[in-house]
């Protein structure tokens, strides 16, 4: 892993974004396919209206772990997100070192984990289209039984074959300088919301009380012992698991800080005003759809639930099937959007960690022309493309499974040090209420994390724990902290790049 000298007259990247560019790229990274694939499984774990408690909780969650991230991102305004915070917060000399290695490897894991997500959904949506093309796409699919486990399937077919096509779409629109793209964010932003303020108003017109608030049959009894209490809290924190994985991406303009104007301002007010907004959208969503479909109308079971498009029935029983059809054309911009999104912002992870002596050189070069880490983003998109191949059950499980400690905790337990090893440095956005929200968010990931299941909770565990050989085994061969002095993070790179 070679230096890269600070070079005057190489190119460098340009604040473009403003309040309006950030924010559009946050909703948009939000509102994927997340919150209309997640309420049928939701529903599984909490049956009936209560199913709106992990809505909520989640979405508490995130407001005050959101606080976190914007006093870390208006402190550190450059390319990287995570990354550069927990190298920061730990010491770049030595603990900082170790952090920020782990983000990277679990980064590899879960960033496109996220992405790929919204693939498999289009792939998922694409059936909405025409009942001939679902049969079609059943009937030629190939499946693959992993480590003969009959809930771990690669699969192939046609639907797969449309999502990686939408992949490498994305690829070639985000392979020019952003200059010529940040409009279309804006104009993807405005497609996906579409989508939400046409099911809120046909929602609202039709909305019933009593099919919305339906308690009869829900078999969700309050606990009142202490086994009782544990499986309720059981299924509330996965609910809540799986809305977190709709609110992923509240965050996303931290990892392009670099590319921000007045970054100080416009990356606290994006990112608290992008969570507060699709909080309150997706419980308004979610009663929207519930209140003209009965949640007893939805599968009963997780292979079905997985599958279910609700909001094409939702506008089959409005509209009939043309609706269906057209809201399932705005699902897939969403995902589209959604990919997008995230995309862009994790390419620019695995390129400032090479640009601060982290990771691998080549892929902390700008290409000439455009100005963009073209070699991350290749590398990013290569890797989204492949866990497009799994179920997006596992896919979720494993993408939060692996991001809860390293990530959300790491920067939690990093803002705390940095207010009292570093209490003068300038702080363009502080938390309100220090240390209360910490807590709140410390024990809010737990939770969550506990409530991921034993399998991924080992998951979670095993990775970090392989991370961490893995680091030792890279700083003896090339003598750096803990087993040597030898420090290869260049001395030279622009603070903001």
């Amino acid at each position: 892993m070679d230096e890269i000298p600070y070079d005057p007259k190489a190119p460098t990247l340009q604040r473009h974004f403003g309040l309006l560019h950030a924010t559009a790229l946050n909703v948009s990274m939000i509102v994927g396919a997340g919150v209309f694939v997640t309420i049928p499984l939701m529903l599984l774990d909490i049956p009936g209206p209560y199913a709106l408690l992990g809505w909520v909780g989640a979405g508490a969650l995130m407001l005050v772990d959101g606080l976190t991230w914007s006093e870390l991102g208006a402190m550190f305004p450059g390319s990287g997100g995570s990354y550069l915070y927990l190298l920061e917060a730990y010491g770049p000399r030595r603990w900082g070192r170790l952090m920020a290695f782990l983000f990277i490897w679990q980064f590899l894991i879960s960033g496109p984990l996220e992405i790929g997500s919204g693939l498999i959904s289009i792939a998922i949506f694409s059936n909405g289209f025409s009942k001939e093309f679902a049969a079609f796409n059943r009937e030629h699919a190939w499946q693959k039984e992993l480590w003969k486990d009959p809930d771990m399937i690669m699969t192939v077919n046609p639907a797969w074959l449309i999502a990686v096509a939408v992949g490498a779409l994305i690829v070639v629109l985000l392979y020019r300088r952003l200059t010529s793209i940040k409009w279309l964010m804006v104009t993807v932003w405005l497609g996906v919301l579409a989508v939400i303020v046409w099911i809120l108003i046909e929602g609202i017109a039709r909305f019933d009380p009593q099919v919305a608030f339906d308690f009869s049959g829900s078999a969700v009894n309050w606990p009142t012992n202490v086994t009782e209490g544990l499986d309720f809290q059981k299924h509330l924190g996965h609910a809540m698991v799986l809305a977190m994985f709709s609110y992923l991406g509240y965050y996303n303009v931290c990892y392009i800080g670099a590319e921000v104007r007045d970054p100080g301002r416009t990356i606290p007010r994006s990112i608290l005003l992008s969570a507060l907004l699709v909080a309150v959208l997706f419980v308004c969503v979610h009663l929207a759809l519930l209140g003209v479909v009965s949640w007893h109308d939805l599968p009963p079971d997780k292979d079905a639930a997985g599958n279910y498009n609700l909001p094409a029935e939702f506008m089959r029983r409005v509209h009939g099937d043309w609706a269906a059809v057209v809201v399932t054309a705005f699902l897939i911009w969403s995902c589209f959007g959604s990919a997008f999104a995230g995309l862009l912002g994790y390419s620019r992870i695995p390129y400032a960690a090479a640009r601060h002596g982290h990771f691998f050189s080549v892929f902390g070069t700008l290409h000439p022309r455009h100005h963009i880490p073209h070699i991350a983003l290749l590398l990013v998109a290569a890797l989204s493309l492949f866990w497009t191949l799994f179920d997006l059950g596992d896919v979720i499980s494993a993408l939060i499974a692996t991001r809860i400690l390293e990530q959300f905790i790491g920067q939690i337990v990093g803002v705390v040090l940095l207010r009292r090893l570093q209490p003068e440095r300038p702080r363009p956005f502080r938390i309100f209420l220090y240390p209360v929200p910490c807590g709140i968010a410390l024990l809010g990931w737990l939770y969550l994390y506990w409530s991921a299941g034993n399998f991924f909770v080992a998951v979670g565990l095993t990775t970090l724990l392989v991370g961490v050989a893995v680091f030792l085994l890279w700083t003896w061969r090339t003598s750096q902290w803990p087993f040597g002095s030898r420090d290869l993070a260049p001395k030279n790179i622009r603070p903001d790049s």
